[in-house]
């Protein structure tokens, strides 16, 4: 039976998610923002929390889990290999391309630095599911906090890679202001014009943007398209390498 996805709002912009295997009752939090949102999905859901994975070090990923782990002494931690010094007493710890299970799901660990060092995604390839953190966004990308643009641009083009129906779930509804700066580096792209107001609408009801999928992303994100003629024109940058032009993006976006 396909996974069960279940995803709510956490802190003040962060996205919370449950995946559920109905056949076992497995169930894993990606990250845990902030424990009451997750502890109340659970209650709600009724399922039972065996799992905690860990996309990255940053607290407002991690926070959560000391308060989670009062109420679920069992479930399992995981975490990426590269920050085992930052996020201490995971009961697993892991590596490019191992495979992890919540029952009989199974995700691939794809590792993506470049918002921080040790940052990992999570992709259960039977489901189509990715959870990427805070490695990419809708319509936008993280910032290169820990690894030069260049690294962060690599680690996205490993995701780029990931079968077009693929759906992604990230770390926060950043999804609005990511589509306004957009428009200005890919102004003429009309699939992301009709994109940009349908996600409009869907905040100012108070709609969450996400799941995205990767084949919209490839259509309209530009952090997944510097080698685009349309955006190299419009930074100037026709001749320029992607990576040089990922970075202007990036550069860009920070000021923005």
């Amino acid at each position: 039976m396909a996974a069960k996805v279940h995803q709510f709002m956490c802190l003040q912009d962060n996205f919370g998610v449950l995946v559920h295997d109905p056949d076992t009752g497995a169930t894993a939090s990606m990250d845990v923002p902030e424990a009451a949102p997750v502890l109340a999905a659970l209650e709600a859901t009724g399922w039972t929390l065996t799992d905690i994975l860990v996309t990255h070090h940053h607290n407002d990923h991690i926070g959560g889990i000391p308060a989670v782990k009062e109420k679920f002494p069992n479930a399992r931690i995981v975490a990426a290999k590269k920050d085992e010094a930052r996020i201490p007493g995971a009961d697993v710890y892991v590596a490019e391309s191992e495979r992890v299970k919540v029952g009989n799901l199974t995700a691939r660990i794809i590792e993506t630095p470049g918002h921080t060092s040790g940052h990992i995604v999570y992709f259960f390839e039977e489901d189509r599911l990715l959870f990427a953190g805070d490695t990419l966004f809708a319509l936008g990308c993280g910032r290169a906090f820990e690894a030069p643009p260049p690294v962060l641009h690599q680690s996205l083009q490993k995701i780029a890679a990931l079968p077009a129906d693929t759906q992604i779930f990230c770390g926060h509804e950043y999804t609005l202001s990511n589509a306004r700066f957009s428009l200005t580096v890919d102004p003429e792209n009309a699939k992301l014009r009709d994109r940009f107001a349908t996600i409009q609408t869907l905040r100012d009801a108070g709609k969450p943007t996400l799941p995205t999928t990767l084949a919209v992303e490839l259509e309209t994100n530009p952090f997944l398209r510097p080698g685009d003629a349309g955006i190299r024109k419009q930074l100037g940058m026709a001749n320029a390498d992607d990576a040089a032009v990922f970075t202007e993006l990036r550069e860009r976006k920070n000021k923005a």
